[in-house]
């Protein structure tokens, strides 16, 4: 099947515990968020682990929360806000 190229945006919280505000991530073809959410703890480690835990991530142009959503060019990792 091979893999391609995934673009991670972090937000908020995400971009502390990452230390970066967008990465690209090579993922198999047809991972879901679940894949991805793995990768991402495999290259930041223990500080995303809660934040991945609360986010919602918009894929495209959909938010969803569904870890077995197929993924596709682009993810937005996005953590709970606060403030207003």
């Amino acid at each position: 099947m091979g893999d391609t190229q995934v673009e991670v945006r972090y937000f908020a919280a995400a971009v502390d515990a990452s230390h970066c505000e967008s990465e690209y991530l090579t993922v198999p073809v047809g991972a879901t968020l679940a894949d991805l959410r793995e990768l991402i703890l495999s290259r930041h480690g223990a500080p995303m682990e809660p934040i991945l835990r609360v986010s919602a991530y918009l894929v495209g142009d959909d938010l969803t929360r569904d870890l077995g959503r197929t993924i596709g060019g682009r993810v937005d990792v996005l953590p709970p806000f606060a403030g207003g």
